[in-house]
Protein backbone atom coordinates (compact mmCIF):
# COMPACT_ATOMS: atom_id res chain seq x y z
CA UNK A 1 0.00 0.00 0.00
CA UNK A 2 3.32 2.33 -0.17
CA UNK A 3 2.99 3.11 3.45
CA UNK A 4 -0.04 5.11 2.80
CA UNK A 5 -4.08 5.00 3.14
CA UNK A 6 -5.71 5.05 0.18
CA UNK A 7 -8.86 5.08 1.82
CA UNK A 8 -11.76 6.74 0.13
CA UNK A 9 -13.84 7.28 2.94
CA UNK A 10 -13.88 10.17 4.68
CA UNK A 11 -16.09 9.21 7.66
CA UNK A 12 -18.58 6.63 9.02
CA UNK A 13 -21.99 6.60 9.42
CA UNK A 14 -23.68 5.15 12.67
CA UNK A 15 -26.95 3.83 12.39
CA UNK A 16 -27.64 3.93 16.38
CA UNK A 17 -29.73 2.32 19.08
CA UNK A 18 -32.87 2.35 17.65
CA UNK A 19 -34.36 4.44 14.36
CA UNK A 20 -37.88 5.16 15.33
CA UNK A 21 -38.53 9.07 17.01
CA UNK A 22 -40.62 7.51 19.79
CA UNK A 23 -37.99 5.92 21.31
CA UNK A 24 -35.41 8.74 21.16
CA UNK A 25 -36.43 11.30 24.00
CA UNK A 26 -35.94 8.50 26.72
CA UNK A 27 -32.73 6.98 25.13
CA UNK A 28 -31.90 10.26 25.70
CA UNK A 29 -32.69 10.74 29.24
CA UNK A 30 -31.72 7.36 30.28
CA UNK A 31 -28.43 7.69 28.36
CA UNK A 32 -27.58 11.53 30.06
CA UNK A 33 -29.07 10.08 33.22
CA UNK A 34 -26.56 7.18 33.41
CA UNK A 35 -23.41 9.06 32.43
CA UNK A 36 -24.09 11.98 34.58
CA UNK A 37 -24.98 9.48 37.59
CA UNK A 38 -21.47 7.59 36.59
CA UNK A 39 -19.48 10.59 36.24
CA UNK A 40 -20.06 12.18 39.25
CA UNK A 41 -20.35 8.25 41.56
CA UNK A 42 -17.14 8.12 40.21
CA UNK A 43 -15.77 11.69 41.21
CA UNK A 44 -17.27 11.15 44.63
CA UNK A 45 -14.47 7.93 45.28
CA UNK A 46 -11.74 9.62 43.60
CA UNK A 47 -12.02 12.99 45.86
CA UNK A 48 -13.06 10.58 48.71
CA UNK A 49 -10.16 8.49 48.71
CA UNK A 50 -7.54 11.30 48.12
CA UNK A 51 -8.46 13.73 50.85
CA UNK A 52 -9.64 11.30 53.51
CA UNK A 53 -6.20 9.97 55.06
CA UNK A 54 -7.84 6.88 56.37
CA UNK A 55 -8.40 5.38 53.07
CA UNK A 56 -4.82 5.45 51.75
CA UNK A 57 -4.16 2.22 51.48
CA UNK A 58 -3.23 -0.38 48.38
CA UNK A 59 -6.77 -1.46 48.29
CA UNK A 60 -8.15 2.15 47.89
CA UNK A 61 -5.51 3.69 45.52
CA UNK A 62 -6.43 0.66 43.19
CA UNK A 63 -10.18 1.41 43.69
CA UNK A 64 -9.26 5.15 42.62
CA UNK A 65 -7.81 4.51 39.80
CA UNK A 66 -10.43 2.01 38.61
CA UNK A 67 -13.06 4.91 39.18
CA UNK A 68 -10.73 7.17 37.15
CA UNK A 69 -10.45 4.55 34.17
CA UNK A 70 -14.15 3.91 34.45
CA UNK A 71 -14.52 7.90 33.96
CA UNK A 72 -11.97 7.70 30.88
CA UNK A 73 -13.78 4.76 29.27
CA UNK A 74 -17.48 6.01 29.06
CA UNK A 75 -16.00 9.65 28.37
CA UNK A 76 -14.99 8.27 24.68
CA UNK A 77 -18.27 6.75 23.87
CA UNK A 78 -21.04 8.05 25.74
CA UNK A 79 -20.86 12.35 24.83
CA UNK A 80 -20.30 11.23 21.21
CA UNK A 81 -23.50 8.73 21.42
CA UNK A 82 -25.69 11.14 23.48
CA UNK A 83 -24.89 13.98 20.89
CA UNK A 84 -25.69 12.07 17.96
CA UNK A 85 -29.84 10.72 19.10
CA UNK A 86 -31.43 13.55 17.63
CA UNK A 87 -29.20 13.77 14.98
CA UNK A 88 -30.38 11.73 11.52
CA UNK A 89 -26.71 11.82 9.85
CA UNK A 90 -24.79 10.08 12.45
CA UNK A 91 -21.35 10.77 11.06
CA UNK A 92 -17.47 10.18 12.62
CA UNK A 93 -14.58 11.29 10.68
CA UNK A 94 -11.91 8.39 10.05
CA UNK A 95 -9.30 10.03 12.19
CA UNK A 96 -12.39 10.29 15.32
CA UNK A 97 -13.57 6.73 14.33
CA UNK A 98 -9.32 5.11 14.49
CA UNK A 99 -9.06 7.73 17.56
CA UNK A 100 -12.02 5.87 19.43
CA UNK A 101 -10.73 2.69 18.99
CA UNK A 102 -7.46 3.55 19.77
CA UNK A 103 -8.48 5.22 23.57
CA UNK A 104 -11.38 2.25 24.52
CA UNK A 105 -8.69 -0.22 23.91
CA UNK A 106 -6.29 1.53 25.35
CA UNK A 107 -8.38 2.13 29.03
CA UNK A 108 -9.97 -1.36 28.59
CA UNK A 109 -6.80 -2.89 28.54
CA UNK A 110 -5.75 -0.76 31.44
CA UNK A 111 -8.65 -1.97 33.68
CA UNK A 112 -8.40 -5.56 32.30
CA UNK A 113 -4.71 -5.76 34.00
CA UNK A 114 -5.56 -3.23 37.21
CA UNK A 115 -8.57 -5.40 37.68
CA UNK A 116 -5.87 -8.30 38.07
CA UNK A 117 -3.48 -6.18 40.61
CA UNK A 118 -6.75 -5.26 42.71
CA UNK A 119 -7.09 -9.52 42.43
CA UNK A 120 -4.02 -9.76 43.89
CA UNK A 121 -3.96 -7.30 46.46
CA UNK A 122 -7.00 -9.14 48.10
CA UNK A 123 -4.91 -12.27 47.55
CA UNK A 124 -2.28 -10.83 49.81
CA UNK A 125 -4.20 -9.37 52.18
CA UNK A 126 -6.46 -12.39 53.16
CA UNK A 127 -3.88 -15.68 52.21
CA UNK A 128 -0.69 -13.52 53.46
CA UNK A 129 -2.08 -10.57 56.51
CA UNK A 130 1.01 -10.39 58.31
CA UNK A 131 3.25 -8.75 55.40
CA UNK A 132 0.75 -7.20 53.51
CA UNK A 133 1.91 -3.76 53.74
CA UNK A 134 5.67 -4.45 53.34
CA UNK A 135 4.43 -6.27 49.95
CA UNK A 136 1.73 -3.84 48.49
CA UNK A 137 4.46 -1.04 49.15
CA UNK A 138 3.37 2.56 47.77
CA UNK A 139 6.27 1.67 45.39
CA UNK A 140 4.55 -1.59 43.76
CA UNK A 141 1.03 0.09 43.34
CA UNK A 142 2.68 2.37 41.83
CA UNK A 143 4.38 -0.22 39.71
CA UNK A 144 0.84 -2.08 38.78
CA UNK A 145 -0.50 1.07 38.06
CA UNK A 146 1.79 1.91 35.25
CA UNK A 147 2.12 -1.26 34.22
CA UNK A 148 -1.77 -1.24 33.48
CA UNK A 149 -1.62 1.70 31.55
CA UNK A 150 1.75 0.57 29.38
CA UNK A 151 -0.16 -2.76 29.08
CA UNK A 152 -3.42 -0.82 27.27
CA UNK A 153 -1.38 1.43 25.10
CA UNK A 154 0.31 -1.57 23.82
CA UNK A 155 -2.30 -4.05 23.24
CA UNK A 156 -3.81 -0.71 21.38
CA UNK A 157 -0.99 0.02 19.26
CA UNK A 158 -0.58 -3.53 18.43
CA UNK A 159 -3.61 -3.80 16.73
CA UNK A 160 -4.10 -0.27 15.43
CA UNK A 161 -0.87 -0.50 13.43
CA UNK A 162 -2.16 -2.71 10.68
CA UNK A 163 -6.04 -1.21 10.48
CA UNK A 164 -4.79 2.60 9.69
CA UNK A 165 -3.61 1.62 5.98
CA UNK A 166 -6.49 -0.55 5.47
CA UNK A 167 -8.53 0.67 2.19
CA UNK A 168 -12.12 1.98 3.00
CA UNK A 169 -13.88 2.43 -0.54
CA UNK A 170 -17.17 2.25 1.04
CA UNK A 171 -19.79 1.17 2.26
CA UNK A 172 -19.11 3.22 5.34
CA UNK A 173 -22.15 2.37 7.94
CA UNK A 174 -21.62 1.00 11.02
CA UNK A 175 -24.64 -0.90 12.35
CA UNK A 176 -23.63 0.83 16.22
CA UNK A 177 -22.99 3.91 18.23
CA UNK A 178 -19.42 3.94 18.33
CA UNK A 179 -16.79 2.51 16.25
CA UNK A 180 -15.15 -1.29 17.14
CA UNK A 181 -12.71 -2.82 16.03
CA UNK A 182 -14.36 -6.19 14.49
CA UNK A 183 -16.95 -4.20 12.43
CA UNK A 184 -14.52 -1.73 11.15
CA UNK A 185 -12.49 -4.33 9.33
CA UNK A 186 -15.30 -5.99 7.54
CA UNK A 187 -15.75 -2.85 5.63
CA UNK A 188 -12.01 -3.05 4.42
CA UNK A 189 -11.79 -3.66 0.63
CA UNK A 190 -9.68 -5.91 1.53
CA UNK A 191 -9.14 -9.50 2.82
CA UNK A 192 -9.28 -8.86 6.53
CA UNK A 193 -9.38 -12.62 7.81
CA UNK A 194 -6.03 -12.54 9.30
CA UNK A 195 -6.33 -9.32 10.65
CA UNK A 196 -9.74 -10.40 12.20
CA UNK A 197 -8.19 -13.70 13.68
CA UNK A 198 -5.39 -11.41 15.50
CA UNK A 199 -7.69 -9.27 16.86
CA UNK A 200 -9.95 -12.25 18.35
CA UNK A 201 -6.18 -13.43 19.77
CA UNK A 202 -5.27 -9.77 20.63
CA UNK A 203 -8.49 -9.46 22.76
CA UNK A 204 -10.77 -12.36 22.85
CA UNK A 205 -8.17 -14.32 24.12
CA UNK A 206 -6.79 -12.08 26.22
CA UNK A 207 -9.92 -11.16 27.92
CA UNK A 208 -11.15 -14.73 28.35
CA UNK A 209 -7.36 -15.72 29.76
CA UNK A 210 -7.28 -13.01 32.37
CA UNK A 211 -11.26 -13.40 32.94
CA UNK A 212 -9.72 -17.50 33.69
CA UNK A 213 -7.05 -16.30 35.87
CA UNK A 214 -9.26 -13.52 37.99
CA UNK A 215 -11.74 -17.12 38.96
CA UNK A 216 -8.77 -19.24 39.79
CA UNK A 217 -7.24 -16.47 41.97
CA UNK A 218 -10.59 -15.70 43.31
CA UNK A 219 -11.37 -19.56 44.31
CA UNK A 220 -8.04 -19.84 45.43
CA UNK A 221 -9.26 -17.11 47.99
CA UNK A 222 -12.47 -18.32 48.83
CA UNK A 223 -10.78 -21.74 49.47
CA UNK A 224 -8.33 -20.05 52.07
CA UNK A 225 -10.67 -18.03 53.91
CA UNK A 226 -12.57 -21.06 54.18
CA UNK A 227 -9.51 -23.26 55.23
CA UNK A 228 -8.80 -20.13 57.85
CA UNK A 229 -11.66 -18.72 59.14
CA UNK A 230 -11.00 -15.07 61.03
CA UNK A 231 -12.71 -11.97 61.51
CA UNK A 232 -9.72 -10.37 59.53
CA UNK A 233 -10.19 -12.93 56.63
CA UNK A 234 -14.09 -12.17 56.79
CA UNK A 235 -13.68 -8.37 56.95
CA UNK A 236 -11.68 -8.75 53.42
CA UNK A 237 -14.05 -11.39 52.02
CA UNK A 238 -16.83 -8.27 51.74
CA UNK A 239 -14.86 -6.69 49.75
CA UNK A 240 -14.09 -9.23 47.75
CA UNK A 241 -17.43 -9.90 46.80
CA UNK A 242 -17.21 -6.22 45.30
CA UNK A 243 -14.70 -7.43 43.06
CA UNK A 244 -15.95 -10.43 41.67
CA UNK A 245 -19.08 -8.27 41.13
CA UNK A 246 -17.20 -6.00 39.42
CA UNK A 247 -15.19 -8.51 37.37
CA UNK A 248 -18.25 -10.24 36.03
CA UNK A 249 -19.62 -6.99 35.30
CA UNK A 250 -16.51 -6.07 33.30
CA UNK A 251 -15.27 -9.05 31.45
CA UNK A 252 -18.72 -10.66 30.45
CA UNK A 253 -19.53 -7.93 27.48
CA UNK A 254 -16.39 -7.79 26.51
CA UNK A 255 -15.32 -11.86 25.77
CA UNK A 256 -18.88 -11.53 24.02
CA UNK A 257 -17.27 -8.42 21.74
CA UNK A 258 -14.07 -10.44 21.02
CA UNK A 259 -15.08 -14.45 20.69
CA UNK A 260 -18.20 -14.24 19.22
CA UNK A 261 -17.47 -15.12 15.29
CA UNK A 262 -20.35 -12.25 13.75
CA UNK A 263 -22.76 -9.94 15.43
CA UNK A 264 -25.95 -11.58 14.10
CA UNK A 265 -28.19 -9.59 16.31
CA UNK A 266 -28.16 -6.35 17.99
CA UNK A 267 -27.29 -8.20 21.17
CA UNK A 268 -23.93 -7.09 21.31
CA UNK A 269 -25.00 -2.97 20.55
CA UNK A 270 -27.12 -3.23 23.91
CA UNK A 271 -24.27 -5.32 25.82
CA UNK A 272 -21.89 -2.28 24.32
CA UNK A 273 -24.69 0.24 26.23
CA UNK A 274 -24.09 -1.91 29.51
CA UNK A 275 -20.11 -1.31 29.20
CA UNK A 276 -20.12 2.10 28.67
CA UNK A 277 -23.32 3.62 30.72
CA UNK A 278 -24.40 0.62 33.47
CA UNK A 279 -20.98 -0.63 34.13
CA UNK A 280 -19.34 2.75 35.32
CA UNK A 281 -22.52 3.51 36.92
CA UNK A 282 -22.72 0.21 38.90
CA UNK A 283 -19.01 0.40 40.29
CA UNK A 284 -19.39 3.35 42.77
CA UNK A 285 -22.78 2.18 43.73
CA UNK A 286 -21.17 -1.55 44.52
CA UNK A 287 -18.05 -0.13 46.36
CA UNK A 288 -19.62 1.99 48.64
CA UNK A 289 -22.96 0.46 49.25
CA UNK A 290 -20.96 -3.03 50.29
CA UNK A 291 -17.86 -0.74 51.52
CA UNK A 292 -18.39 0.60 55.68
CA UNK A 293 -14.90 2.45 55.57
CA UNK A 294 -15.96 4.26 52.47
CA UNK A 295 -19.63 5.15 53.33
CA UNK A 296 -17.87 6.35 57.14
CA UNK A 297 -15.10 8.28 54.79
CA UNK A 298 -17.72 10.14 52.68
CA UNK A 299 -19.98 10.95 55.79
CA UNK A 300 -16.93 12.68 57.47
CA UNK A 301 -16.09 14.25 54.31
CA UNK A 302 -19.40 16.19 53.66
CA UNK A 303 -19.23 17.26 57.60
CA UNK A 304 -15.95 18.80 57.11
CA UNK A 305 -17.23 20.29 53.93
CA UNK A 306 -20.27 21.36 56.12
CA UNK A 307 -17.89 22.60 58.64
CA UNK A 308 -15.93 24.63 56.28
CA UNK A 309 -18.62 26.32 54.82
CA UNK A 310 -19.94 27.57 58.35
CA UNK A 311 -16.52 29.11 58.42
CA UNK A 312 -16.46 31.27 55.45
Amino acid sequence: MDGMNHSTVSEFVFLGLANSWEIQPLLFVFSFLFYLAGMMGNLVIVFTVTLDAHLHSPMYFFLANLSVIDMSFCSIIAPKMICDIFKKHKAISFCGCITQIFFSHAVGGAEMVLLISMAFDRYVAICKPLHYLSIMSPRKCLYFLVTSWTVGFIHSLVQLVFVVDLPFCGPNVLDSFYCDLPRLLRLACTDTQELEFMVTVNSGLISVGSFVLLVISYIFILFTVWKHSSLGSFKALSTLSAHITVVVLFFGPLMFFYTWPSPTSHLDKYLAVFDAFITPFLNPVIYTFRNKEMKVAMKRLCSHLGHYRKIS
